[in-house]
């Protein structure tokens, strides 16, 4: 259900003190009196057109990262605004616990293990990519008559075999990579299908780019889709005064285990809220902020210095740490301003969820694995059950949530957890519920049948006590990415 925003939580008053963190979990968000339930919403002069659609899209987010979602330490205002002016989702899930997989069902809205491209996780140097053929939300989008372009991280297959401009979108601007340098940017910068190189800090450069295609679009008076993909907060640990660092990691490998700070993460995730808040601002100067769909939301769960309060695991992890992301949409013309929801969601969803809000639909020798969402965002309509699965190379890991219940396999280790009443998996429940436990047992062996077969030339990555020491005795992965060449880009 639809839940008002408390309003003394964080996104109310960005740069107040901050309620504890369990306060945040009682209560239902941070609105304001100005934005109760009862209050109209304004429309804007285009809402009786398509919307257009701005997708943000954070690199390694945690669930806590930004202010909204209950983080103390970090001020997050201009995310914080969408959640007063739209939706919260706080059951939200990644498609994977690393970046390709989970892009992969993005921008096709369909389980990654359905294509070779998902197979890896993350994508490093195979070749192979995101089929040309394949329908995309910007493909789909551009059919109906939608501009589209990609600012920001790709991913998905080295270009331009595999570019974002043979799937769907119109423009490109951005990196091809799982990962890039803040200020060299690795030798990896694209202007649509030709590299380049600009100077200053990529966070900057995303923002930069986003605003002029806002302008650019504007002024065409056509619905767009930008997708702005930015790399923040991911590895290399670089905040905006960090070129010093970024020198220093000339010739070593920028996953950077001994580098990074929480004061440096914190400096990367304000500066990506600040690019966000000129995005609004470019939407709000040519009056289409309201007819606009903002979609905020992370890839995957947290990495070394994110907060993912109240779950455990991380990236790479199928543990709810490693899955559960913050998930944000604003759409001032058709939502109601300053809830939550707990519908279950996941990543695959808002492919769905966009073409129907554009007035078209899936191809149906595709069909979407996701669910469309504008029902329990615009009609009230109550949140249901569903189950939602998963599955991970590295430590043979398998997971399926159905309702408040969820089946996890760690190598040979089994677990059944009741999610909503025990977020940090600390009770298995496997003996006391032998029923359930074997049911989700076949549930997911019956959806894994239906999926691609994992296969050994698929890379997979995983944190071991090598590098972190809280992961004492984990076994590395087949294929390790904990500390990749420094020029290969990695997730």
């Amino acid at each position: 259900m639809l839940l008002s925003f408390s309003p003394d939580l964080p996104c109310a008053r960005s740069h107040m003190p901050c309620t504890s963190r369990r306060t945040v979990l009682r209560q239902a968000g941070m609105g304001a009196a100005a934005l109760a339930f009862g209050v109209q919403k304004l429309v804007g002069e285009h809402t009786s057109a398509k919307p257009n659609i701005v997708f943000i899209v954070a690199d390694d987010l945690g669930y806590a990262d930004v202010s909204c979602y209950g983080r103390p330490d970090l001020h997050t205002p201009h995310i914080d605004s969408l959640a007063l002016s739209g939706v919260r989702f706080t059951q939200a899930y990644a498609n994977s616990a690393v970046c390709s997989a989970t892009r992969t069902a993005l921008i096709t809205g369909r389980y990654q293990d359905r294509l070779d491209v998902g197979l890896d996780e993350p994508l490093v140097d195979r070749d192979t990519g995101l089929p040309p053929e394949h329908p995309t939300l910007p493909s789909l989008l551009r059919k109906a008559g939608y501009g589209t372009t990609l600012v920001g991280k790709w991913h998905l297959g080295i270009l331009p075999k595999y570019g974002p401009l043979r799937s769907g979108y119109e423009h490109f601007y951005g990196f091809r990579g799982g990962a890039v340098d803040y200020f060299t940017h690795s030798d990896d910068l694209w202007d649509e299908d030709v590299k380049v190189q600009q100077a200053g800090y990529l966070t900057h450069l995303l923002g930069d780019r986003a605003v002029q295609v806002v302008d650019r679009y504007a002024k065409e008076r056509r619905p767009f889709l930008l997708s702005l993909h930015f790399n923040a907060p991911h590895w290399p640990w670089e905040g905006p005064e960090d070129e010093g660092e970024s020198r220093r990691l000339v010739g070593r490998p920028m996953s950077d285990f001994d580098g990074g700070s929480q004061r440096t993460y914190q400096r990367m995730l304000e500066d990506l809220d600040l690019q966000v808040g000129r995005v609004l601002d470019a939407l709000r100067s040519h009056a289409i902020l309201d007819n606009t769909i903002v979609i905020f939301t992370s890839d995957n769960g947290g990495e070394r210095f994110a907060d993912t309060w109240p779950f455990t695991g991380r990236k790479t992890e199928l543990l709810e740490g490693g899955l559960r992301i913050p998930a944000i949409v604003s759409w001032p013309a058709r939502l109601p301003a300053g809830k939550t929801t707990s519908q279950v969601a996941m990543s695959m969803d808002w492919v769905p969820t966009l073409l129907a809000a554009a007035g078209t639909a899936p191809d149906p020798a595709y069909p979407s694995d996701g669910i469309d969402l504008l029902p329990f965002l615009t009609a009230g309509v109550a949140p249901i059950s569903r189950k939602v699965f998963w599955r991970y190379k590295a430590n043979a890991q398998h997971a399926v949530r159905d309702g408040d219940m969820k089946y996890l396999k760690i190598l040979d280790n089994t677990f059944l957890f009741n999610v909503v009443d025990d977020p940090m998996e600390r009770a298995n429940l496997k003996e006391r519920l032998p029923d359930t436990y074997s049911r989700l047992v076949a549930e997911w062996a019956a959806w894994n049948r239906t999926m691609l077969p994992e296969i050994d030339a698929s890379f997979t990555s995983n944190f071991t006590g090598a590098n972190l020491a809280d992961h004492i005795g984990t076994p590395a992965a087949s294929h390790k990415a904990d500390n990749p060449s420094p020029h290969v880009p990695s997730d």
